[in-house]
């Protein structure tokens, strides 16, 4: 099917999906725990007649029911070798169910296994993994694809890049959102949209996470941004507990009458994820019956990425700064730390340039006696772990670049694209592939343009050349070409005009190297401020310059102001505040150049004990709260030449940043990745230390706590996490892994002498052996306490079922173990 055709459809009235499949084959006997596929090929009526009933209802779309189908999925169940006959026949049953009435929909999904750098997941083994499903599914006859219920915004973009790899058939790509409006690892709507419209998704959409009501708040804020279609496929309701069964309470009636708000909200395909039923569809494409669903806004902002923020960039919005300080060019420390395969510095510079102001980062790695691609890989991914800033993408080399967009989670700049033969040639086509804007730069094989009508011309061969390509011209930001008034006198002036045509006869955002300008000549900061100035009057959009430059950046700030742009009275202010320590340490700078022996307090040797805030600036601290895994040892050990004795590295110094992350997690400042990051950093510290206090006798013996994924339910990232945390913190774990029965848990509760089991479920269909858990646990007179967590579960379930306490995350268990404890 073509992507166009599918539009159509669309355009002349809501298309309806299916409903769900799991819940509606455990009624007719399908038990949890098994594989569902395999139980499906020994069981097709079932399927068969279940799809049949969603086509008969109305449904316009069916999903294939091979879910989980990929490789490392179907490894769990030792089915691995037979991934290509078990999606073939899947989809076998789905066309044959679907007939001529429905399409069939590819339907893939996560493969469990955390992509790098918060698993060890390598991106191109998950690229390889989607796209060896991708064919079988392509083979067997689908006609479009689904990547659905996807937590990671990395590994949807991952699948989405596989299938485009594979085919050219239609790809929808869904997320599932929590009741903050972020999915597990921090991505809103908005960022979800940007960047998987940016990467070629056709259409985007939200499945499971919540009932309708808490469903179309993220409708709204995606139909704001997306040139796609868009879909939504809710949950029956909430599940709740009702004689001893996990069900979804929403009736098909009240289910339905969402169905028109959807509609409204800018929904173009609707459909029910888990608990509806055929019944429910039913009633949902008659009450949307007759409905026009809203067509994509022609006109949408310009946005750039990250996993976990989008920024606007707006021909009349507010001026931004493109920080340019990670690039090795001239900073001799950069480079050997480069050389000697560290990013300290990196990380370092990103947290200060995103601290003052800065609102993309320029990465540059263009050093000699490196690898340069191996070390922008590197840096990228260091720099979306500390930040949460749009990367401008730095390299004058076409392989270097395409591994940096290609790995990237989010939306890049490219840094930059001339008329130059190769450039033109090579890097439009990724810009493309990649969805990414870039910087048109007014240079051609001669050189340098020798007059400014060299200049426009250059500017709309490449705005020509772009076009051809199908690359928009909202990709695409032109750097004003900054020379020295030194060499030319009119440089300003032609720089200015070159601004205005953009922004005027273009309609372009424009940007450059500010300092350019004034090279040669004396007190520089002078002619670079004036020049700022006049360039953000006659309409310049962002620069690219250092962040800690307090005249630009107030320069900057100030003119917002002066020109009325929205809320930049309090960030004039903020900015200034940001300022304030750049001031306090430039004069303590000059009172120790001037003779002035006094330490300065920022040069303080902090030790264990101090007042907060110097524990704060302690390594062994911030490397846990940076999630600095690889230099955490190094950082531990110089903390013990010191003296600081091992018990007060944990207590003083690990378990305050390990704190402090869950304090950041909970403010939604850090997200799972970076939880994930600061925990396996800890816990990298603690394995270093662990002989070390057994050797001063020093460590107590903790409680034993149990932890696994209840029988049914192979889902453990969740799982993993909370056991990661808890022995960070001391506790014995032990942890049964996934899928493991309540005889089993009790057993070894028994053994161990545990005080606390946790249990976590994923899966509606699997919740309830939580309670079978507790139910034996109370038969067998066992003084241990219970608690709960995972997606599916709540406070409340957890009061249903008897269990003393329930976790919303990570963070939340060790709190709750330790209020546990004391009672």
């Amino acid at each position: 099917m073509k992507t166009e055709e599918l539009y159509t459809m669309i355009q002349q009235k809501p298309v309806i999906l299916d409903g769900a499949t799991g819940s509606n084959l455990q009624k007719v006997g399908m038990k949890p725990g098994v594989c569902p596929e395999e139980w499906i090929l020994e069981n097709e009526d079932k399927l068969i007649d279940l799809q049949k009933s969603f086509v008969e209802a109305g449904t316009n779309i069916l999903y294939a029911p091979t879910f989980s189908g990929n490789r490392v999925k179907l490894e769990e169940y030792g089915l691995a070798d037979r991934a290509e006959e078990i999606n073939k026949r899947l989809v076998g049953l789905s066309k044959r169910a679907a007939g001529d009435k429905a399409l069939v929909a590819g339907d893939m999904t996560m493969t469990g296994v955390a992509l790098e750098p918060v698993g060890p997941m390598k991106l191109e083994a998950l690229i390889n993994i989607y796209k060896e499903q991708a064919k079988y599914l392509l083979e067997a006859g689908v006609d479009l694809f689904v990547v659905e219920t996807m937590m990671s915004l990395a590994e949807t973009r991952a699948a989405v890049i596989a299938i485009k790899e594979v085919c050219n058939l239609p790809v929808i790509a869904s997320l599932t959102f929590q009741e903050d409006g972020r999915t597990l690892y921090g991505t809103d709507p908005v960022t979800a949209v940007v960047v998987l419209q940016s990467i070629g998704a056709d259409i985007i959409g939200v499945n499971c996470s919540t009932g309708p009501g808490e469903m179309i708040p993220v409708i709204k804020k995606m139909k704001e941004y997306a040139e796609v279609p868009i879909l939504a496929k809710p949950n029956a309701g909430l599940p709740v507990l009702e004689d001893g069964v996990t069900v979804y309470p929403m009736t098909p009636e009240e289910f339905a009458s969402w169905g028109p708000a959807f509609i409204e909200a800018g929904a173009g395909l609707i459909g029910g994820c888990c608990g509806s039923t055929p019944e429910h569809i039913r009633m949902l494409a008659e009450k949307v019956s007759g409905l026009t669903t809203k067509a994509p806004c022609n006109i949408h902002p310009i946005m750039l990425a990250s996993e976990r923020k989008s920024q606007e960039i707006a021909l009349d919005g507010k001026f931004l700064v493109i920080g340019e300080r990670i690039n090795p060019t001239g900073k001799k420390k950069l480079q050997e730390e480069l050389r000697a395969g560290k990013l300290d510095l990196v990380e370092a510079m990103a947290e200060q340039q995103e601290e003052m102001g800065a609102h993309i980062l320029d990465i540059n790695m263009g050093t000699n006696g490196i690898d340069e691609k191996e070390m922008m890989l590197k840096a990228i991914s260091k720099v979306t772990m500390v930040s949460s800033l749009p990367l401008c993408i730095d390299t004058s080399y076409v392989e270097v670049m395409e591994a940096a967009l290609r790995a990237y989670p989010g939306r890049a700049l490219i840094n930059s694209i001339s008329l130059e033969t190769e450039k033109i040639e090579k890097l439009l086509p990724l810009a493309k592939k990649y969805g990414a804007m870039f910087i048109l730069l007014p240079l051609s094989d001669e050189g340098l343009p020798k007059s400014l009508a060299e200049k426009k011309e250059i500017i709309n061969t490449i705005l020509e050349k772009a076009k051809k390509l199908g690359v928009s011209k909202n990709q695409i930001i032109v750097d004003g070409l900054v020379t020295t008034v030194g060499a030319n006198k009119n440089a300003a002036l032609e720089t200015l005009e070159t601004i205005r045509y953009c922004k005027e006869d273009l309609k372009l955002c424009t940007t450059m190297g500010l300092s350019n300008i004034s090279f040669g000549l004396p007190e520089r900061p002078y002619v670079n401020g004036a020049f700022a100035s006049m360039a953000i009057a006659s309409g310049l959009t962002m620069a690219i310059a250092n962040p800690s430059n307090q005249l630009l950046m107030g320069i900057s700030f100030a003119s917002d102001l002066l020109r009325n742009k929205e809320g930049s009275d309090i960030a004039y202010i903020e900015q200034i505040q940001r300022m304030e320590p750049l001031k306090e340490a430039a004069i303590a700078k000059a009172a120790k150049t001037a003779g002035n022996g006094e330490k300065q307090p920022n040069e303080k040797n902090v030790a264990v004990g101090e007042a907060d805030g110097n524990i704060k600036k302690n390594p062994v601290f911030e490397a846990v709260l940076k999630g600095n895994k690889d230099g955490i040892v190094d950082v531990v050990k110089k903390e013990l030449s010191k003296g600081t004795k091992p018990g007060e590295i944990l207590d003083g110094l690990l378990i305050p940043a390990i704190n402090e992350v869950g304090v950041l997690f909970d403010k939604q400042k850090y997200f799972l990745p970076q939880l994930i990051s600061s925990a396996n950093t800890m816990e990298q510290a603690v394995e270093y230390l662990e002989p070390l206090l057994k050797e001063g006798g020093i460590q107590e013996k903790m409680p034993t706590i149990i932890i696994a994924t209840v029988e049914g339910d192979i889902h453990d990232i969740g799982k993993n996490l909370v056991a990661l945390m808890l022995r960070n913190y001391g506790y014995d774990v032990i942890d049964l892994g996934k899928d493991v029965p309540a005889d089993e848990i009790i057993a070894a509760a028994k053994e161990h002498n545990a005080s606390i089991i946790v249990l976590s479920a994923l899966m509606t269909t699997t919740m309830m052996r939580m309670k079978d858990t507790i139910a034996l646990k109370e038969k067998e007179h066992l003084d241990v306490k219970v608690m709960i967590g995972g997606a599916v579960t709540t406070q409340s379930f957890a009061d249903e079922i008897g269990a003393d306490g329930y976790s919303a995350d990570a963070a939340d268990a060790v709190r709750l173990a330790k209020k546990l404890l004391a009672e």
